[in-house]
């Protein structure tokens, strides 16, 4: 703990007290600040508090980044698998029976214990065993790792998710945009104006006016460059097809003829 608070120096305050009191001193606040009582059901077992003003997502890396290796414990839940690797272990002889009680495939070589393959002693999400535990020490292997994990994240009222901070800027974006247009295409098939489908409408009027203008003899402002536009665009291509009509055609060459010699 002393090195997290270390590592968030100046970028965030870390809060550990008892649940008792941290729920009685949430309850004392409620009726200045209500929005604090959806932290109630979330004070229990081991959890503390981070305050921070700084990027939630920086403070978070800060925090998941101090883990210590710890030995395993008869008893613990295992948090990941855990293998032992085959190879010579440097222990005598006399201690196999630790590996027979785990069916561990061993040989002893040049007087030491030697594991033949990898074998798995221990499942994730399992009670770790007290012959698995006491392996393990044996071996000073230290398979797991402690620290502290993000489970809640409180921000302006809001309470959500920890996998909440992976989501991307961008990617709330597309979703809004994303929105927005289905709320549009709806409303435009319905003929029912809203904030989505209003600009899209007006653009179609303006398109139809200029449709209008270009068709018939009526003009305003904004249709005296599209109707200019069309003028040169149809001078143009006329100039294209004069051109190739007065082009005179290429000769093509005569096929050969057969000619034959009389001796």
């Amino acid at each position: 703990m002393h090195q997290i608070r270390q590592s968030l120096r100046g970028k965030a305050t870390i809060l550990m007290g008892k649940n008792t009191m941290v729920r009685r001193a949430l309850r004392t606040i409620l009726a200045e600040y209500p929005q604090f009582e959806k932290l109630l059901p979330h004070v229990k077992g081991n959890i503390g508090f981070v305050f921070t003003a700084g990027d939630l997502k920086e403070v978070r890396t800060e925090i998941l980044a101090n883990v210590v290796a710890a030995p395993a414990r008869a008893g613990a839940l295992a948090p990941k698998d855990v293998w032992v690797e085959a190879g010579n272990t440097g222990m005598e002889p006399g201690k196999t029976s630790f590996f027979q009680a785990l069916q561990i495939p061993t040989k002893i070589a040049r007087g030491t214990i030697e594991i033949v393959q990898d074998v798995q002693v221990v499942s994730a999400g399992t009670r770790v065993g007290t012959s698995e535990a006491t392996l393990l020490n044996m071996l000073g292997v230290s398979p797991f790792t402690y620290g502290m994990t993000i489970v809640q994240v409180f921000d302006n009222g809001s309470l959500f998710g920890a996998e909440m901070l992976d989501v991307e800027e961008s990617t709330l974006i597309d979703a809004f945009l994303s929105s927005v247009k289905t709320i549009a295409s709806i409303s435009l098939a319905l003929n029912y104006p809203t904030i989505a489908s209003v600009p899209h409408s007006l653009v179609n009027a303006y398109k139809n006016l200029l449709a209008v203008s270009i068709a018939t003899d009526f003009t305003f402002e904004g249709s005296e460059q599209v109707r200019l536009l069309c003028a040169v665009c149809f001078v143009s291509s006329r100039s294209t097809l004069s051109f190739r009509s007065t082009t005179p055609p290429i000769p093509t060459a005569a096929p050969p003829r057969d000619v034959s010699f009389k001796h």
